[in-house]
């Protein structure tokens, strides 16, 4: 038996954003808070959906002050600024960031607790307020997800939260909302989407659903990535990276993420390396060192990205993967952590303790080939050099 978890309101294509309105009256919702950032404030964003929320009737109040790596101190500030109103939903738009703290207020504006204490291993199902997800970016598909990760500026940790209640109720998913975004933000959440694809599908907790998902994911992000990037008004190439991230997101939302995730949280914790990024900088060297947990599994994937024909070995299938990975990062100008400017000290230094985050994520536990702390760290450094 797979139990599933998927929104049960969407609104999918170019204009989409528009049926906000809609989608909010057959969800039961009429008093909307909003949580942003300063970019969507200032773009024009935000008073875009106020207009159109006023338009039918709907007054909106919103925070503006999310930061990248929501932090509990964020959290808590859009939470005291949700109280001061009386609000049925929350609404997250913008990137992860916004998406990922309208979450957490969700919950907290019900719950006595506490971020830290929501963290893994514990599962928040009891639900909070309503979500409705507005992504403007094609990556992290928080859109379609039981997860979010907040970050605790105290002890520079991210902590993974998961549970039914960090589901959004509404997921408006509008690629127009990305045809504006910078080649980097382009390329580094397009990754981020891509990885949550290939996890997906060779993760432990895979079903014959996430599956499909997860390759037909795969196909579209590999495929049309490159031309979003290159060509940012091309609406074919974004609606596709749109939607993929979107499939990708409710694959590894039910099926899980796997090491590259579960290591790649503990870089941006302490460096503050965008999340995508770091993932790519991660995804070609932990797929080599993963082939053998899953050779069919990834040679699967291969053959998925139109990397691998039918008639390749699994074995040479996957090695066309990891040779094809690091080819695709060097094209999107993915940097080493060196390359970043990770101070190498403070990198050798805090690699066990990355390596003990990493494992309490749990992601790790889904990878086809698990690994140990000190194999964690031989893989950083690995990164590393």
């Amino acid at each position: 038996m797979t139990a599933l978890v998927l929104p049960p309101f969407v609104r999918l294509g170019g204009g989409a954003l528009n049926e906000l309105p809609t989608a909010l009256r057959q969800a039961g919702l009429s008093r909307p808070f909003l949580i942003t950032d300063p970019f969507m404030a200032a773009s024009g964003t935000l008073e875009r959906v106020r207009v159109i929320l006023r338009e039918s009737g709907v007054e909106l109040r919103a925070f503006t002050g999310t930061v990248p790596d929501p932090t509990v101190a964020c959290v808590n500030m859009a939470l005291t600024a949700l109280r001061e109103g009386k609000h049925d939903c929350v609404i997250g738009l913008g990137g992860g960031s916004p998406i990922d703290t309208a979450k957490m207020v969700a919950v907290l504006a019900v719950h006595d607790t506490t971020p830290a204490a929501l963290k893994v291993p514990h599962v928040q199902d009891a639900p909070g307020l309503p979500v409705i997800a507005i992504p403007t970016t094609a990556g992290t598909g928080s859109e379609a997800t039981r997860v979010t990760v907040i970050t605790d500026e105290t002890t520079d940790e991210k902590m993974l939260c998961m549970g039914v209640a960090y589901q959004p109720r509404i997921a408006i998913v509008d690629y127009e909302l990305t045809l504006s975004m910078p080649r980097r933000l382009t390329a580094d959440t397009g990754t981020d989407a891509l990885t949550h694809a290939l996890e997906a599908y060779v993760s432990r907790r895979a079903s014959p659903f996430t599956d499909a998902l997860a390759l037909t994911a795969m196909k579209r992000i590999w495929a049309f990535l490159p031309t979003a990037c290159s060509d940012p008004g091309n609406h074919a190439a974004r609606a596709a990276v749109m939607q993929g991230a979107f499939e990708a997101g409710m694959a590894f939302s039910n099926a899980s993420v796997a090491l590259v995730h579960g290591m790649s949280r503990p870089i941006g914790a302490h460096f503050h390396v965008p999340h995508g990024l770091s993932n790519a900088m991660l995804l070609p060297e932990i797929t080599a060192w993963s082939l053998s947990g899953s050779p069919a599994r990834y040679a699967e994937c291969a053959r998925a990205m139109g990397i691998a024909d039918e008639n390749l070995s699994d074995d040479a299938a996957g090695t066309a993967l990891v040779k094809a990975l690091r080819e695709r990062n060097a094209e999107i100008g993915v940097p080493s952590p060196k390359g970043f400017g990770l101070d190498a000290k403070r990198w050798d230094n805090l690699q066990p303790l990355m390596a003990e985050q990493a494992l309490a994520s749990g992601s790790p536990a889904n990878n086809p080939r698990v690994p140990t702390a000190s194999e964690i760290v031989e893989l950083y450094c690995r990164v590393w050099a």
